[in-house]
């Protein structure tokens, strides 16, 4: 048998679509050539089938668009998103090298890429989390992200010596017991892990931000090495392989909860 992730678990797959809608294609200024490859450096290619959606009881909540159009990992308020500082905010302006993305948007345009894409992506993660209250007391969001093997312009950790395995940690919603039975699972298999580097943090919805220490979150980083040709963003020939790995090592922390 199979094994699939707990009942009360929710995948979250932020970064995983490389979509750009044919209707947001003018708000860019990148020609087709630049702009499919900022899509290359930016999406979390693959990532539904890393971490294997199909085991989760169909409670994954899955951004439909690149994070180029909207970013459903950041606030929607400028003023609470470090990143917007660097232009990747929850609308990007700025690419990854911090050249120019988009033309400037009217706050009525930023507005409706919210309605569209951001908000209806939340409101399905909160009601995932809401399931899994109501049925089980508890829920548990696994942030599921790959990251690049070298680090790109914008990211703030810029060290090339990066891990297999990031496991992104909050203050609130990832307790000792969480964090150390992602750590343990991967580590037991001999992957090299790190806590909060290269990146930090683990989203939960925001009406249980800071406030239902029943939500619980993680967030785990796949270093793209261990699964992708970088260059071309097809899976390597043992992705399979590495899948089975990473799906085991989650359903595994997991049930040790």
């Amino acid at each position: 048998m199979i094994a699939r992730y707990p009942d009360w678990a929710v995948i979250h797959l932020p970064h995983d679509a490389p979509d750009i809608p044919a209707d947001a294609r003018n708000q860019f200024l990148l020609d087709d050539g630049e702009l499919a490859h900022e899509v290359l450096r930016m999406t979390d290619h693959r990532t539904a089938d890393l971490f294997g959606s199909q085991r989760a009881s169909g409670r994954v909540a899955r951004a439909s668009v690149s994070r180029l159009v909207v970013d459903v990992e950041r606030f929607d308020d400028d003023a609470q998103e470090p990143m917007a500082g660097a232009g990747m905010g929850a609308v990007y302006t700025h690419t990854s090298s911090g050249g120019s993305l988009r033309r400037p948007l009217d706050p009525w345009e930023r507005e409706a890429l919210l309605e569209r894409w951001y908000r209806p992506h939340h409101r399905r993660l909160e009601q995932f989390v809401e399931y899994a209250l109501r049925q089980h007391g508890r829920a548990v969001v696994l942030d599921a992200h790959s990251f690049p093997s070298r680090p790109l312009p914008y990211e703030r950790a810029a060290s090339p010596d990066r891990p297999d395995i990031c496991v992104g940690t909050d203050p609130f919603h990832t307790p000792a017991p969480l964090r150390d039975a992602f750590v343990s699972a991967f580590a037991a298999l001999g992957f090299w892990v790190a806590v909060d580097t290269p990146f930090s943090g683990a989203l939960v919805p925001a009406r249980h931000h800071q406030r239902d220490p029943r939500v619980q979150s993680v967030m785990v980083e796949v270093n793209r090495r261990l699964y992708l040709d970088e260059a071309t963003g097809l899976p390597a020939a043992d992705f399979a392989a590495v899948a089975a790995t990473v799906q085991a090592c989650c359903i595994a922390a997991l049930d040790r909860l």
